[in-house]
């Protein structure tokens, strides 16, 4: 039996439960958002990592692709950043992997497996920290394993109760081009909350505050 690893949305922090649930993987596929090269680094130390740009992966990631094929112990894998993004001629694909979303999925549409293993970097809000491990079999079954990591403290935590005046707040002080360590002082808000808030208003122009809060269930 084969083990493979399936991570997106490190953001820049590889978690010691990752690294602990990634031992013996004799591949790693990573569906984008690294945030930092030393990311990969690590996770090379472990196996082989097949890994494509997020959307937040700037120059440091110049060459690494926004979409990868290819075929480990039999099976087929397609892999992008964005779902919207997926194309169409996908025909020799046995399972798609993507992230962008943060949210697992596991869904399967005319026989292909369509995976988003989830975000194992920074907790978005109240949204679970995941990611996935693949068993594939000599014989070409498979079988996922979804992982739910725990959580400490220090990440995004609980939402304060007057939720849309710190979005507010933290979209004023994004527009004057403060830190998000003043922003965080200023919103009273840990600083990881803060800079989940900005990404989601950077991210997508336009939104309101509504938008943001949607974003965040």
């Amino acid at each position: 039996m084969h083990k493979i690893g399936i991570i997106s949305d490190t953001h820049g922090i590889l978690r010691p439960q990752v690294l602990q649930e990634l031992e013996r993987c004799e591949a790693i596929l990573h569906g984008g958002d690294v945030n930092k090269r030393e990311i990969l680094e690590e996770l090379e130390k472990i196996a082989p990592v097949y890994v494509v740009r997020g959307n937040n992966d700037k120059e440091w990631a110049a060459d690494i692709p926004e979409s990868l094929a290819v075929t480990l112990y039999g099976i087929r894998f397609f892999i992008i950043h964005n779902k919207k993004q997926i194309p169409k001629d996908i025909q020799d694909t046995d399972i798609v992997v993507y992230g962008h979303s943060h949210k697992y999925e596991q869904i399967r549409i005319d026989g292909r497996l369509f995976l988003n293993p989830g975000s194992c970097g920074p907790r978005r809000f109240t949204q679970p920290v995941t990611m996935a491990v693949l068993w594939i079999e000599d014989n070409g079954s498979f079988q996922i394993e979804k992982i739910e990591l725990a959580h400490k403290t220090a990440d995004a935590g609980d939402m304060p109760s007057d939720l849309r005046r710190v979005i507010a707040c933290v979209m004023k002080e994004t527009d004057k081009g403060r830190t998000v360590k003043e922003i965080a002082r200023r919103a009273g808000i840990r600083e990881e909350l803060a800079e989940q808030i900005c990404r989601l208003y950077l991210t997508h122009p336009g939104v309101d505050v509504e938008g943001i809060i949607g974003k965040m269930r």
